[in-house]
């Protein structure tokens, strides 16, 4: 993965993706609401090939020169996240990954005849913590925004709402302690309503498994929410809680397809304390790779401290039965001789499992692959 934020307050931004030789790269340039505004791919703008994307800033209204991918976008903050896709589980696969990786460039226009030194930071072995805090200091990244952004027609009743905890485009934004800990109540109970709807979110992919599918309210309006009859906040926040940067055709061929599970094959809820086991068929109908991870239920994030938070198709130490299938164990300790193929939990914590198949074919869509439920080890 290869992630980092822009603004464009100051004026339009270049992002350069270089030709996918050696590797896949697959991604999305979005907004501030979270949205894809350009996409990085094989069925993408770029049609798979080097490209100069230029990203806009709202309002922006002078010719396009010529030779870039015009990204127009209704927020001055934004971010892109692509992968690197090796073609391969070798050392050289991954370094042909990283090459191309450190090909990529990105720079204000205003510095494209002479760019600045690229900066890449590898935060592997490092502590990236994405997790937001529920609490007070929410509504302090939320005053920021309303501070940087322009107020789009359809923001201006919950701007007026706003206005009411003391949120006011141009005016400075200081809760007393009484309002502080309403705040921070609010954004707890929140929470919980965010958990509880995780639950369930989504579809069920099969009708005899537990796996589902993200809500297709937002597949099917690129995770705007938006539609010609409504916004659908709470589906829209329920949706950001479970995840970000969704790339375009999620869940379509050329893309990404996330499964997700709650609960065992017994309908039972899933627990930290317990051991369970997936078995994965073999001929698994992804074109790239296949991964599954464990997330807290919490907090949608890696079990934190984990010292495994996920397994993959391109692992090397992860063993296979005899027919290709494989299966993965779930728990706070490997089952003996399994501690290639196991993931960690953590005792008295909720999580759920994450399935993704990168580039998924047509057994997948015709339900003739399965992937059987979640199962707990007595």
């Amino acid at each position: 993965y290869v992630y980092a934020n822009f603004n464009l307050k100051d004026g339009p931004v270049v992002l350069e993706v270089p030709a996918p030789v050696g590797a896949g790269l697959l991604g999305a340039v979005i907004d501030a609401w979270d949205v894809t505004t350009v996409g990085v791919g094989p069925e993408d703008e770029n049609k798979g090939q080097a490209a100069k994307y230029l990203l806009l800033p709202p309002g922006f209204k002078e010719d396009v020169p010529s030779g870039f991918i015009p990204a127009r976008f209704s927020t001055y903050n934004g971010y892109w996240l692509l992968r690197a896709i090796p073609a391969g589980s070798t050392e050289v696969d991954v370094e042909a990954a990283l090459a191309l990786v450190k090909k990529l460039r990105v720079y204000p226009l205003a510095q494209a005849t002479n760019p600045p030194e690229q900066r890449f930071i590898d935060i592997h072995g490092k502590t990236f913590d994405g997790v937001p805090n529920f609490d007070e200091s929410f509504f302090v990244s939320l005053n920021r925004m309303v501070q940087e952004e322009p107020v789009q027609e359809r923001d201006l009743v919950a701007m007026g709402m706003l206005q009411s905890i003391g949120i006011e485009k141009g005016k400075d934004f200081k809760p007393d302690d009484a309002t502080k800990r309403i705040l921070k109540a609010a954004a707890q109970e929140q929470l919980a309503v965010f958990v509880q709807g995780m639950k369930t979110f989504g579809e069920r992919w099969w009708k005899d498994r537990a796996w589902a599918l993200p809500d297709k309210r937002g597949v099917k309006t690129n995770f705007s929410y938006v539609t010609d009859v409504a916004l659908d906040v709470d589906a829209r926040g329920l949706s950001n809680f479970a995840a970000f940067g969704f790339p375009k055709r999620v869940g379509q061929g050329g893309s990404i397809v996330y499964l997700v599970a709650f609960r065992d094959g017994r309908s039972e809820p899933i627990s930290g304390e317990h051991t369970y086991k997936l078995h994965v068929p073999a001929n698994v109908p992804a074109k790239q790779y296949w991964s599954v991870i464990a997330y807290d239920s919490l907090t949608n994030a890696f079990i934190r401290e984990s010292p495994v938070v996920g397994l993959d198709s391109y692992s090397t130490t992860m063993k296979k039965n005899a027919d290709s299938s494989v299966d993965i164990y779930f728990g706070p300790k490997a089952p003996a001789g399994q501690e290639a193929n196991w993931i960690s939990t953590a005792p008295g914590r909720a999580w759920f499992a994450g399935f993704r198949l990168y580039d998924p074919d047509k057994p997948f869509f015709d339900k003739a692959w399965k992937l059987p439920d979640v199962e707990q080890v007595k």
